[in-house]
């Protein structure tokens, strides 16, 4: 029987040249999928695992997922995305960081835990295009591992996409290259970044670096990208007054239009002694948010306890615009131009000329969606 490894290795492309070097005669080559900018030896991987050289040559993740699922879109979390659609979620093997609590270890973590295991499914684009239409999504999401080191997989599954009237997001840890997003931004609506935390110290226990991730967000905004940010609160982690004030002010510094959401935790995968998220944490943290001139705070994973932090309001005259409880809306008031019904004033976002209805409130498994 053929180990994972090796039906990996056996489903890949070679890489966009956009995204790789040659260093040196010695067959040294360099990926620029995401902030470690591997310098990868003949016979080696990247810290992803995923990407690697063959004789002076990478090879990239191609013509397989991990798993689908069909979720709505406050889930991802993208609270001022076409509100109410439904989002068909896709996902690779693999990633550049190696969290402790990561809720999607399972395919996040293949080759480098030996417990996660999730058996590839063959697909190709057109098939995830054509699923995602046939369950009635308006966005296809790559997501639950780390989408951009697997970045051309992405690509041409969205070209497909676009070409059917679909839009596209990336559900991602943010540690990108200038290249990596220069390569995608054609084809990308939507990016959700997570800031795991503002000290680098936290981002190296996690296997990464502070820095590459915040210039990827400030790059995001400057290239039109949608862009919201999860901070999930961990106690005794990332958790500080002084850590929590830092992180609001950065966004604010990008721009006070970018939503912050920040969620609660939950014991997962390693990481299960620190105790769940309180929610006055949540409220605390929404407070500093505000105070540092974010418009738009949310707070979840907690439906139903954190008061008006799960709606979205006019941030001009502080009209209710869209009420949730959890992933389902309960009102939506946004005007068919994207404003305010009070007083006119744009909502930053991505609308729908109309509200359609929430298409799923819970997430669920597609039945055959890859037949």
């Amino acid at each position: 029987m053929s180990s994972l490894k090796q039906i990996l290795d056996q489903n890949v492309r070679e890489a966009a040249p956009e995204l790789v070097d040659t260093l040196d005669d010695k067959k040294r080559i360099r990926c620029y999928s995401c902030g470690h900018e591997c310098p990868i030896p003949d016979g080696q991987s990247g810290v992803c695992k995923v990407r690697y050289n063959r004789g002076g040559h990478l090879y990239v993740p191609w013509g397989y997922v991990g798993g689908v699922q069909c979720d709505p879109i406050e889930k991802k979390p993208f609270f001022h995305a076409y509100p109410g659609a439904l989002a068909f979620s896709f996902g690779m093997l693999g990633c550049d960081l190696h969290c402790s609590y990561c809720q999607n270890w399972v395919t996040s973590q293949a080759l480098r835990d030996p417990e996660a295991v999730s058996p590839p499914i063959q697909a190709s684009p057109e098939q995830l295009a054509q699923a995602a239409l046939r369950q009635g999504a308006r966005v296809l999401v790559s997501t639950y591992n780390e989408p951009l080191i697997t970045s051309e997989w992405a690509v041409a599954v969205f070209k497909e996409a676009r070409a059917l009237g679909l839009g596209t997001g990336f559900v991602s840890n943010g540690n990108g290259t200038p290249r990596v997003l220069e390569f995608l931004r054609p084809w990308i609506d939507l990016y959700k970044v997570d800031l795991k935390s503002f000290d680098d110290q936290h981002y190296r226990k996690l296997g990464g670096r502070l820095q590459p991730i915040l210039d990827t967000i400030r790059r995001l905004k400057q290239m039109d990208f949608w862009v919201e940010i999860v901070t999930l609160v961990i106690p005794g982690f990332n958790d500080s007054s002084d850590e929590l004030r830092h992180m609001a002010d950065f966004i604010a510094s990008v721009s006070p239009e970018i939503p912050w959401h920040v969620t609660a935790f939950h014991e997962d995968y390693k990481m299960t002694d620190c105790g769940d998220t309180p929610v006055e944490t949540l409220l605390r943290a929404a407070e500093f948010g505000r105070e540092a001139g974010l418009q738009f705070v949310y707070a979840g994973n907690l439906p139903g306890r954190t008061g008006k932090l799960e709606n979205t309001y006019c941030a001009h005259c502080h009209e209710l615009l869209i009420e949730r409880y959890g992933y389902l809306i309960t009102d939506y008031r946004v005007t068919a131009e994207g404003a305010c019904p009070r007083c006119h004033t744009s909502v930053p976002g991505k609308w729908d000329k109309k509200f359609g209805g929430q298409r799923t409130s819970r997430p669920f498994v597609p039945v055959n969606a890859m037949r």
